[in-house]
């Protein structure tokens, strides 16, 4: 007898299956608490967006990531990564619509990962008046996200992180809290004091995050500042900086006053703010023998400024990942 041909599979069929059998490989579906990739897409060179739904967050984040050349999902290889945390008031697209880093990363050889934090979110999971629960942007960064690029994004275990104002908050909480996590870190205009010009008794909290998070209940993300002052210490940088022994660091701020990249005609209260905080972190480093690069400097709040502070750390941050 002859034999029956077999049916024949339409590519636009194929196409769509493969992509399931890559992005959920039989044998491993994700668990229903798990943290898992539910959309993907290619915004420019380079360029994908990912939706992930978080169990932390409680609901869907973004990622953005720079992909290295000849990055490939099946590849026998990792690359290192690049965290990229932006600030406050902003988003997950935040450096590659205002920076060159796109292009500044073209031949890094590294994944750059650029994820949402929220509006103030303060890369920390919220205390929340005691009862825990979402937001949890720590928990949803550095355990889910951070599994999620291992697994299926071929990361490696080699990292290092920057960020601008909250984010400068965050590169140096998440390589404190988790020592060995990153290899080096860069803080822009960060607030890392965060207790800096609190008075025991007063009802306000430090001198900078209330100017970078203006009307946030900080009594949601880690308590009263002295009911709760554990947690605020736990979440300080300034408090944390003995940890930080071993990382390679770098902390640039303005003065407030406008500098060679323009600004405002007056002081800018917001970055003047987190001049304060850079030289007391710099001063608690130096004084625990923990070196750090630092570049103070006339200059303000804003991307210009972020944007040169980026290229002042990069070489450092690179050659910690040996690239």
């Amino acid at each position: 007898m002859p034999r029956r041909a077999a049916p024949a599979v339409w590519p636009g069929v194929l196409v769509p299956l493969l992509l399931l059998l890559v992005l959920f490989p039989a044998g491993a579906p994700a668990r229903a608490d798990e943290a898992r990739v539910v959309a993907e897409k290619t915004v420019a060179p380079r360029t994908v967006d990912l939706t992930i739904r978080s169990p932390a967050m409680d609901g869907r984040k973004n990622v953005r990531l720079l992909l290295p050349e000849g990055w490939s999902r099946t590849a026998d290889r990792t690359w290192p990564t690049f965290w990229l945390l932006h600030g406050g008031v902003d988003d997950y697209t935040a450096w590659t619509r205002d920076t060159d880093v796109a292009r500044l990363t073209a031949g890094s050889g590294v994944i750059v990962v650029m994820p949402e934090g929220g509006r103030c979110g303060n890369y920390s999971d919220w205390w929340n008046h005691g009862d825990g629960g979402p937001p949890r942007w720590e928990t949803f960064h550095l355990t889910e996200l951070r599994r999620i690029l291992e697994r299926s994004y071929r990361a490696g275990t080699a990292r290092v992180v920057a960020g601008n104002s909250m984010g400068g908050l965050g590169a140096m909480l998440y390589s404190a809290r988790h020592p060995g996590t990153f290899r080096a870190a860069a803080a822009f205009s960060g607030y890392l004091h965060t207790r800096y010009g609190h008075t025991p008794g007063d009802d306000s909290i430090g001198w900078g995050p209330s100017l970078s998070c203006p009307g946030t209940d900080w009594r949601r993300v880690w308590g009263d500042p002295d009911d709760q002052a554990a947690i605020w210490h736990a979440h300080n940088p300034y408090d944390l900086a003995g940890r930080l022994a071993g990382t390679r660091l770098f902390v640039a701020s303005g003065n407030g006053r406008p500098g060679s990249l323009g600004g405002l005609p007056f002081t800018d209260p917001v970055e003047a703010a987190a001049n304060d905080h850079a030289r007391a972190f710099v001063g608690r480093l130096r004084d625990l023998g923990i070196p750090v690069t630092t570049d103070l400097h006339d200059g303000q709040h804003s991307w210009p400024y972020w944007q040169r502070d980026l290229h002042a750390a990069y070489p450092m941050l690179m050659d910690a990942l040996g690239r």
